[in-house]
């Protein structure tokens, strides 16, 4: 393995169209921040690059539906999104802007040398545009039916109702979100950047280089590259971008697929406009990208092939730890039905608390695979696992000390078995705590890091110093001594995972924040004066937890109802196809007159049948009928009607029913009585 200098570790650039959720935070933030937390403290050099991705077709969507620019859509989330992470104590080198004019000119020159040097193809192809709005029509500007699921709003590149990625052709009755005209094919051209030229570069340099990376990188990597990669279009039609910068591409803009990843290079030029170079240039650098799994092939296909074709000794990543989804109360989190966590508001919601949710995430991390968020896992991970133990165990060792030796850490007198033993626990979980923070495997690092609170807890529990004092309080100090440095060791393990409390900790007990001491005897020196003891953690109740639940639940029966409702729409909607052609004749042979209701009543015993004595104008006759789910009694008194007169007798309940009523029925099931637009004589015959 290669001893770099320096690391330039980059997250996700957050789509700026709406908050960030623990989607984003579990997948991304979260470790990432673990990751150079961690590298500081070992005193590394570490660059940590981040920033807004304000280009994109979602984004123009948004601030059509809102009546506002992009701009300020992009404004209003760039600012939500970097709170929030400054709320978590997500704290970048540097957070930029993909509309900045710094990134504009990046990523202009970066098109502009791979065009002048040949790299790109074109191809003219058929695009949809909309006729009624004169523009080319993006993917997520098209919506129809999905041939799929039978959704009638799926977008031109996913389905959202069944996860099916799709493509504007295949949809049923295709029409524009902008202006609901049906789209046309019409011309347009476009550059691409083939990416089969750099297949076998990819295959050598990923597969056969870095069979090291996490199974569902390595493995989605081989997928595509097993599948044969195909040119990939680098700019589009669209008005809100970065605009190609050549001749005859005017109302042409970059791809944000491409122009985004040039956003952690022009973000680390808005930092360092002098020394950037040394953090993309130099094989003393060490990349490395945390993304999502939606991601990969972008960080690990793409732009590792633009950098590739662009030259000029630009590195490539030396890792890629991509995190699997993380699904809310096992649902697929859905930011378009309001299926979410999100960061801003938890921030709200539970002040104070940054770091229970930076605990739990990264406990629950979906590392390897999908993996699901739970309020009642939220709280209990919080009440038996922070507070009843991290928390637990360093308040009764600073409370025990005050109360025993006036806040001074005490004498460390001889070990006995039982110190030596918990003693010698500690480098072996720092061990493992490193080898897990070096390879990417934040969740084993935190039970490595918990594992030191258990350790601690069980030893006073053990060990009984409240109990000793009546005796030795020399053995009261060493057990108390043995404690504050468990304590200590916390300070510095948990700092990358809960850094809140980690700082309070060290605060309380004035340890020292440096990697190393982890695991000495010797942290905090006898009589060493510490602070009072604050509580570290406190129990979230039932009620907090009920009150996320209750949201989630009128989320879910909103979009349940909706669906419902939407689904009763389309089966309304839904004719029944004719019925084979009869003749002339057999037409002639039914009787059917008009006829009005003399009297209505329920038949007993059943839910939708009426019996209803009418008056035909030749008899007066009983008819029963099912529409009893539709008509009262007292609505069908004195109505006129239209029948089938001459259908032969039938008993239904016990009643003679002489004859059918003609109603419409429609896909739902909801019937309507025919009557005349007029009041005929009753036995007027139709036909």
């Amino acid at each position: 393995m290669k001893n770099y200098k320096r690391t330039l570790v980059t997250a996700a650039l957050p789509y700026a169209n709406g908050p960030v959720h623990i989607g984003h935070l579990a997948g991304v933030y979260v470790p990432a921040d673990i990751y150079v937390r961690y590298l500081r403290m070992r005193g590394r050099e570490v660059l940590f690059v981040c920033g807004s991705d304000e280009h994109g077709v979602p984004i123009t969507i948004k601030a059509r539906q809102q009546g506002c620019s992009p701009q300020d859509i992009v404004d209003k989330y760039n600012n939500i999104i970097s709170e929030s992470f400054k709320g978590f104590g997500i704290n970048f080198d540097v957070y930029g802007r993909t509309s900045s004019k710094i990134h504009e000119e990046t990523a202009s020159e970066f098109f502009k040398k791979l065009y002048d040097e040949g790299k790109f193809v074109t191809k003219t192809s058929e695009q949809y545009f909309d006729p009624e709005a004169n523009t080319f029509l993006a993917d997520r500007y098209i919506v129809g039916t999905c041939p799929k699921c039978g959704n009638p709003d799926a977008y031109g590149d996913q389905c959202e109702k069944c996860g099916s990625t799709l493509s504007p052709e295949e949809l049923i009755n295709p029409r524009s979100k902008l202006s609901g005209a049906q789209p046309i094919k019409k011309e347009t051209t476009h550059w691409y950047l083939p990416l089969q030229d750099y297949e076998q570069w990819l295959r050598e340099w990923i597969l056969e280089g870095h069979k090291e990376w996490r199974s569902n990188v390595y493995g989605q990597v081989k997928s595509w590259l097993d599948g044969g990669l195909q040119p990939r279009a680098v700019t589009r039609d669209l008005d809100w971008g970065v605009p190609v910068p050549v001749e005859g591409a005017e109302g042409k803009v970059l791809y944000v697929w491409f122009d985004a990843p040039i956003g952690y290079i022009s973000n680390t030029k808005q930092l360092l406009p002098n020394d950037w170079e040394k953090w993309w240039k130099s094989e003393d650098t060490k990349l490395v990208h945390f993304i999502g799994k939606d991601n990969i092939v972008f960080h690990c296909i793409v732009f590792p092939s633009m950098l590739k074709a662009y030259g000029d000794g630009f590195i490539l990543p030396d890792n890629v730890p991509s995190n699997e989804f993380l699904n809310l109360e096992g649902d697929k989190i859905s930011t378009s039905r309001g299926w979410a966590v999100w960061a801003n508001e938890y921030l709200e919601d539970f002040p104070g608390k940054q770091d229970v949710l930076r605990y739990v995430l990264t406990a629950n991390a979906p590392e390897t695979k999908d993996n699901d968020f739970s309020w009642k896992d939220f709280q209990t991970r919080n009440n038996s696992e922070l507070v009843a133990i991290f928390g637990n165990f360093v308040n009764r060792a600073v409370v025990l000390t005050h109360k025993y030796f006036d806040g001074k850490v005490p004498a460390l007198g001889e070990l006995q078995d039982i110190d030596k033993g918990v003693l010698a626990e500690i480098p072996a979980l720092r061990e493992s705590l490193e080898k897990n923070l070096e390879g990417y495997r934040f969740r084993e690092a935190l039970k490595d890091a918990m594992g030191i609170a258990r350790v601690g807890n069980k030893y006073i529990s053990d060990t009984e110093p409240w109990k000793v004092a009546k005796t030795d309080m020399a053995r009261t100090g060493t057990i108390l001594n043995v404690c504050l440095q468990i304590c200590a060791d916390l300070a510095i393990a948990f700092e990358p995972f809960t850094p809140f409390a980690a700082r309070k900790l060290r605060d309380m007990i004035g340890s020292p924040l440096e990697w190393d001491l982890l695991g000495r005897t010797d942290i905090l020196p006898e009589g060493h004066q510490i602070g009072e003891a604050q509580l570290l953690f406190d129990k979230i109740d039932d009620e907090a937890i009920q009150r996320q639940l209750d949201r989630l639940a009128a989320i879910r029966a909103q979009k349940e109802a909706e669906a419902a409702a939407a689904a009763a729409a389309e089966a309304a909607a839904h004719v029944e196809p004719q019925k084979p052609e009869i003749t002339f004749d057999q037409f002639e042979a039914m009787d059917i007159r008009t006829a009005t209701v003399l009297e209505a009543e329920r038949v007993p015993k059943t839910d939708k049948l009426l019996k209803l004595t009418i008056d035909t104008g030749i008899d007066k006759r009983v008819i029963v009928s099912g529409i009893a789910q539709f008509y009262t009694p007292e609505q069908m008194v004195g109505k006129q009607i239209c029948i089938l007169a001459n259908l032969a007798p039938r008993t239904i309940k016990g009643i003679e029913s002489k004859g059918m009523i003609l109603m419409a029925r429609q896909g739902d099931g909801k019937m309507r009585i025919l009557a005349p637009e007029e009041v005929l004589i009753n036995g007027a015959q139709i036909g």
